[in-house]
């Protein structure tokens, strides 16, 4: 099956990169003060609905988990690496970490107050976003919050690959159509915010995080 197979794909050629990856991006948010800044609005909204249940998606090692924990979030990790979760695991070994797909969470209708997935959908083929939406959408508690990071796409029309990603197949995505399949699935979006490639970033990308919200059942 495609699904089984771009998963399966996906999941292994982490597996065998997962210390490198660690060790690469341990301390990405310190010299990220914009994406500090984005979880940080993202960590408000939630609190103010009074719960705070949080799953990082895609969490690899653990580091965004750990700094969503920081923001007085009860934050917890689920990827697909069963290596990046036993690493998350012993660097973190007070926070709950889970192996498990995007696709199909082991959670209840309503049981979060935030989701978060940054730079986790561009693994996922472009025919199945639309359903990994729906499953956000389902997890989240009306006025629940979801936070998306992603690389945008120069084609308003259809997603881009990126060729030369180092660990498994990845895809950019226009703003605009992304924030329209969220809204399709009862995700609005909040805010945006873009980060401009930089002179020493290795790929010369825009950097998207789209803050979107589930509406409540009384809401227009």
């Amino acid at each position: 099956m495609v699904e089984h197979d771009a998963l399966r794909a996906t999941r292994d050629a982490y597996d065998a990169v997962a210390p490198t990856y660690a060790r690469l991006f341990r301390d990405v948010l310190r010299d990220s003060p914009l994406d500090r800044a984005m979880l940080g609005v993202f960590a408000e909204a939630v609190r103010a609905r009074g719960d705070r249940r949080v799953a990082d998606l895609g969490c690899g090692p653990g580091h965004v988990t750990a700094h969503l924990d920081g923001l007085e979030l009860e934050a917890f990790g689920v990827d697909a690496s069963p290596a990046m979760i036993e690493l998350a695991r012993q660097t973190y070994p007070r926070l709950r970490f889970e192996v498990g797909s995007m696709a199909a969470l082991d959670l209840a209708d309503g049981a979060l107050d935030g989701v978060l997935s940054r730079w986790s959908i561009i693994h996922t083929p472009p025919e199945e976003l639309p359903a990994v939406f729906a499953e956000f959408e389902r997890v989240l508690a009306p006025g629940g919050h979801l936070l998306l990071g992603f690389w945008a796409g120069d084609d308003p029309s259809r997603p881009t690959r990126v060729s030369d990603h180092a660990v498994a197949p990845a895809y950019r995505w226009w703003p605009d159509r992304l924030a329209a399949m969220l809204r399709a699935t009862g995700l609005a979006e909040v805010a945006r915010t873009v980060r401009a490639p930089q002179p020493t970033d290795r790929r010369q990308f825009q950097e998207i995080h789209l803050l979107a919200r589930k509406a409540h059942p009384d809401s227009d």
